[in-house]
């Protein structure tokens, strides 16, 4: 972990406004002196300001648009996202399930690194903020932040780089190294139980630190932090934990209405996003950008040829009442048939394909503007659902399923499900309401599920064939990247 931590700190982020190569690779750590940059309150919030900059700006591609490239990674590796051309190639060889188990693959290298450098300048801030001038009650909230952050970006590493936490199990297996100092050394990967008892820890600390008010929904406050916990809770089968976390993080945050269903999934100032990415029109990233990949409608060769679609197995799942039914277009291909919106934000040169989603919407044809969802209330809702109805409470997980449910679809009635088919409701609901926000790949490996895309709408020629993967294989894990073995002599890499 050498060369990944060498030039951790973001005191890019002081000028994290300019372009990303400026801040992530040309500024060494000794640019300016650390104490100058800790000597405030105010200035450790302008460093903090630049790991929430960090989220959704240029890494090495264009297709690694920070949180919302993974997040794109994530499900491209999914059974719900189709890819319905190769059109430029981005993500068509992570959805054949070849680059994420390819240790020289530049995608790997960037989830690897991304996330690292979120770590380790969520560390430089942990490090120096208690020495700061300044209100103790900003020193708080900036260090609960930077603690949430950790955690978060722990818990992704060990989702990606290790094998599934296994409730039942002691969890001795191979995670990611902790890190919790700003070190230029790499160290061994600690165990899956290590890493999530650290994960535990940190956010813990954060929401003891953290309350309601922020700057903006780009910042972490106590519902994010109870929201990852309920994520933490549910992953590691702490179903208790989950569904309580879940509702406290839920509260203050409405369901959008049926119309704002439609208005593009793009603003971060819907009542009911906890958590996302506002991205400012005069710093679009232009083809580096989640909407230049999942949007209906910027002019990008990806988008024009290769229109993400829903899988027809799980669009005919979805009640003929349901809102979110008209969010895809089975029809699409067909000129008469079509949703009249397709036509009119689209231009003539976009392939028209069936099962297309009209769900996320850019700002334009010429611009891949749009806010990134990072956390819902709906997530929270499905999440206290699942978790009492894993841990035997089907009346209340019925109920607050209705709760949710009802808000979507006008028709639906209270269930009268229990134990499996229960659950099996729940899932279908989450498949549904969170498709494209990055949830699938790791819903089925936290599951222990196989990959089956067999009988639906994926593109036998785009995804090379990939129609399944059983579940718990060696390929459920990303490859560590070649460029970390070789800065590492304590790292070792994930079996084949």
């Amino acid at each position: 972990m050498k060369k990944l931590l060498s030039k951790i700190f973001l005191l890019g982020a002081i000028l994290s406004f300019g372009c990303a190569e400026d801040y992530l690779d040309t500024l060494p750590t000794d640019a300016v002196s650390e104490n100058a940059v800790f000597t405030t309150t105010q200035n450790a919030m302008t460093a903090l300001n630049g790991i929430h900059r960090s989220m959704f700006i240029r890494y090495d591609s264009q297709g690694q648009p920070g949180e919302g490239g993974v997040m794109i990674m994530r499900e491209a590796l999914g059974d719900d996202y189709v890819m319905t051309g190769i059109a430029n190639g981005w993500f068509v060889s992570i959805s054949r399930w070849l680059n994420h188990i390819n240790e020289n693959s530049g995608d790997v290298r960037f989830v690897w690194r991304f996330y690292y450098k979120i770590i380790g300048n969520a560390n430089m801030i942990i490090a120096n903020i208690d020495n700061a001038e300044g209100p103790q009650t900003e020193k708080d909230e900036i260090k609960g932040q930077a603690l949430a952050y950790r955690a978060w970006a722990h818990f992704n590493l060990v989702q990606l780089f290790a094998q599934r936490y296994n409730a039942g199990g002691g969890n001795s297996q191979l995670g990611v190294p902790i890190v919790l100092e700003p070190i230029t050394e790499g160290g061994a990967r600690n165990t899956v139980e290590e890493v999530y008892t650290q994960i535990n820890a940190d956010l813990d600390a954060a929401i003891a630190l953290l309350d309601e008010s922020r700057n903006a929904k780009s910042h972490i406050n106590i519902n994010v932090a109870r929201g990852i916990k309920a994520r933490v809770a549910l992953t590691q089968g702490n179903y208790a934990v989950a569904a309580a976390q879940a509702k406290l993080a839920r509260e203050g945050y409405d369901l959008m209405s049926e119309t704002q269903l439609y208005e593009g999934f793009n603003n971060v100032d819907n009542q009911e996003w906890i958590w996302g990415s506002r991205q400012i029109d005069d710093q679009q990233t232009f083809f580096a950008s989640y909407f230049a990949y999942v949007s209906l409608n910027f002019s990008s060769t990806n988008i024009r040829g290769n229109p993400k679609a829903i899988s027809s197995k799980l669009y005919d799942m979805i009640s003929d009442t349901d809102y979110r039914k008209g969010l895809w277009d089975p029809n699409a291909s067909d000129p008469a048939l079509r949703d009249p919106f397709i036509d009119e934000v689209t231009l003539s040169s976009f392939a028209k394909r069936d099962y297309m989603n009209r769900k996320f919407v850019a700002q334009g044809n010429a611009s891949s503007v749009g806010d990134v969802p990072y956390m819902r209330a709906a997530e929270m809702y499905l999440i206290e659902a699942e978790a009492l109805a894993r841990s035997g409470n089907d009346s209340q997980a019925a109920q607050v399923l209705f709760e949710f449910a009802s808000q979507r679809d006008p028709e639906y009635t209270l269930t009268s499900n229990t134990g499996a088919a229960l659950i099996e409701e729940i899932m279908i609901q989450r498949r549904i309401e969170l498709w494209g926000e990055g949830f699938r790949f790791y819903d089925l490996k936290r599951l222990n599920l196989p990959l089956d895309r067999n009988g639906a709408n994926h593109v036998a020629t785009v995804i090379n064939s990939k129609f399944d993967e059983p579940a718990g294989t060696n390929n459920w894990q990303f490859k560590i990247p070649i460029s970390e073995l070789n800065a590492n002599e304590n790292m070792v890499q994930n079996p084949s």
